[in-house]
């Protein structure tokens, strides 16, 4: 077997707009393609970033996942970043909290998390 890559990352979000809003304007991630399923409720928001993209879902009334303390299953998002500190400038700016910097013991990059709007925990890590 050979796995090429990866290509998606889904997400099932509890207010389609705010999500939407946080991934494309603040995260700056562009828009591949948006589908409303009628069927279904719900929005599909594809989204590029590097190689993969992220799809954005809207599922009425779709139960919270836990995170803290943390849950058996994936933990987290990462995205590489050139510049932590303008990153996290950037995110301050639009009211977002971010942890404070630590240092990866084994590479020695730094790395911290901030939450998206339904608490998924989001890892910046430097390049």
């Amino acid at each position: 077997m050979k796995l090429n890559h990866l290509h998606h990352v889904a997400i099932i979000c509890s207010d389609y707009e705010v999500s939407k809003r946080f991934y494309v304007e603040i995260l700056g991630l562009p828009i591949i393609q948006e589908t409303y399923r009628a069927e279904r409720d719900s929005y599909k928001l594809d989204l590029h970033i590097g190689q993969s993209q992220i799809e954005l879902f809207s599922f009425p009334n779709s139960p919270k996942r836990p995170s803290y303390p943390e849950a058996r299953g994936l933990r987290h998002l990462a995205f590489e970043v050139d510049d932590m500190d303008e990153t996290i400038q950037e995110l301050t700016t639009h009211g977002i909290n971010v942890e404070p910097v630590r240092v990866d013991e084994t590479t020695g990059k730094r790395f911290t998390f901030f939450s998206d709007p339904d608490e998924l925990p989001i890892e910046l890590y430097e390049k």
